[in-house]
């Protein structure tokens, strides 16, 4: 009982630090029980990955009709958004810079022998050409089309969020414009179902250490350290930048910018992060970060409802500075020194792509890809990277979140709120079970 009295933030990191020990100790082939214990934990899991991607689509479409609906006039709808894409787009230069200047110091793929030799390319390179060769700049153009579905139901049923974003950002500005006896029963209706969805996050909230445990630890266990050996550089690149954003950009932008304690604001996000970093998805961790920022923080439902799930759609911050490290390493692994202009490209290519994959299956890799094509880099390169993927994912989804997160109290301070961190240490609402 004294372990489950532990608030939130505790209870995810001690599973953390459990999930990697056993998951060394079983490896790929450890049996549980006679049963296979990567497979069990895969199960347990993805259990907990489809509740909370069981909230995403009612939750968003809630919070955003009731969210608009508050804020009413077009003109401060219009300013809301101004601020929250000039933030975002912001951020994710930031981001993106940061991971320039790392490769160029640190130069991962620059190495003593070939590239074949000292990181072992994937000789199944035709499947993977393959997979991403119908991949190109029409996907960054794609963005334009997947935000006016033909069909709301289906973009729901696939995850286009951005088509449901504009959906539901329409129907909350026209549940104004309706006589009152209609507006009335709708925003209430809309309201008692966001109520309800976060209530149901608080539940599946209580089972997050058993979840993340079953993720983290079936990672390890699949992964290894073998593959890190020759990527090392590569990795420790990735994590530098990831940590020069998180630990100083997104912080001095908080202080800055949204005049509050970046130490209390981490605090308030924890459980966020740590959902985050575990499941590698920001829509995923999306109903815990509302919960976090909007309860813990003290941001109004007004602006959460409408910065955060356009930022787990559109706000890759850290995603963008992987693509850029990524294809920066994949070049130097070949001997290929880019320009100035061509790096420029890179940079560029890196914004738009962030937000032009998403939505779309390993969209890291596909953007990545597209990237690949545009400065006539070998397709095949992304096989160098694919051995430390998934957990420099787990990283970069946590700063994505750790930015969406970070915008939301930003723009609520310039629009005026208050009592947001304030009053001492923002305590978490999964302090213990109830």
């Amino acid at each position: 009982m004294g372990l489950m009295k532990l608030k939130l933030h505790w209870q995810i990191l001690i599973a953390l630090g459990l999930a990697v020990v056993v998951g060394f100790m079983i490896g790929a082939e450890g049996t549980l029980l006679g049963l296979n214990a990567e497979g069990a934990l895969a199960f347990i899991g993805q259990l907990f990955l489809n509740a909370l991607k069981m909230l995403i689509v009612p939750l968003i479409v809630s919070s955003i009709v009731v969210g608009v609906a508050g804020i009413g006039e077009s003109d401060s709808l219009g300013r809301l958004g101004g601020k929250t894409i000039g933030y975002y787009a912001m951020t994710s230069t930031f981001a993106i810079i940061a991971g320039l200047l790392m490769v160029n110091i640190i130069q991962p793929g620059v190495v003593e022998g070939s590239a074949e030799e000292i990181f072992g390319l994937h000789q199944d390179t035709a499947a993977l050409e393959a997979d991403l060769a119908d991949k190109g700049a029409d996907d960054i153009v794609a963005i334009f089309l997947r935000m006016i579905p033909t069909n709301v139901v289906e973009a729901a049923s696939q995850g286009q969020m951005l088509g449901l974003i504009f959906f539901s950002l329409l129907y909350g500005f026209f549940l104004t414009r309706i006589p009152n006896q209609y507006a009335e029963a709708q925003y209430n209706f809309w309201n008692g179902m966001f109520e309800i969805m976060m209530r149901i996050t608080d539940l599946v909230m209580r089972f997050a250490p058993i979840g993340v445990f079953a993720l983290v630890a079936g990672t390890v266990a699949d992964t290894g350290l073998a593959a890190f050996v020759p990527l090392a550089a590569f990795f420790l690149t990735v994590v530098a930048s990831l940590g020069i954003h998180f630990f100083i950009t997104l912080p001095l932008l908080l202080r800055f910018l949204g005049g509050v304690s970046p130490v209390r604001h981490y605090r308030a996000v924890s459980p966020a992060l740590l959902t985050a970093f575990s499941t590698a998805s920001s829509s995923a961790t999306l109903p815990v970060t509302m919960e976090c920022v909007e309860k813990n923080a003290g941001v109004s439902n007004k602006t959460t409802s409408f910065v955060l799930p356009l930022g787990a759609t559109v706000n890759m911050d850290g995603t963008a500075l992987y693509e850029c490290v990524a294809v920066i390493f994949i070049a130097q692994a070949y001997g290929i020194e880019l320009s100035i202009a061509t790096q420029f490209t890179v940079v560029l290519l890196a914004l738009l792509t962030s937000i032009g994959v998403a939505g779309i299956p390993a969209a890291s890799l596909v953007a990545i890809s597209i990237i690949l094509s545009a400065v006539g880099l070998p397709l095949e390169g992304i096989g160098l990277i694919l051995a430390v993927d998934r957990i420099l994912d787990m990283m970069r989804t946590a700063v994505n979140v750790t930015s969406d997160s970070a915008g939301a109290v930003i723009i609520a301070k310039s629009e005026g709120e208050t009592g947001i961190l304030e009053d001492g240490p923002a305590q978490p609402q999964w302090a213990a079970t109830r």
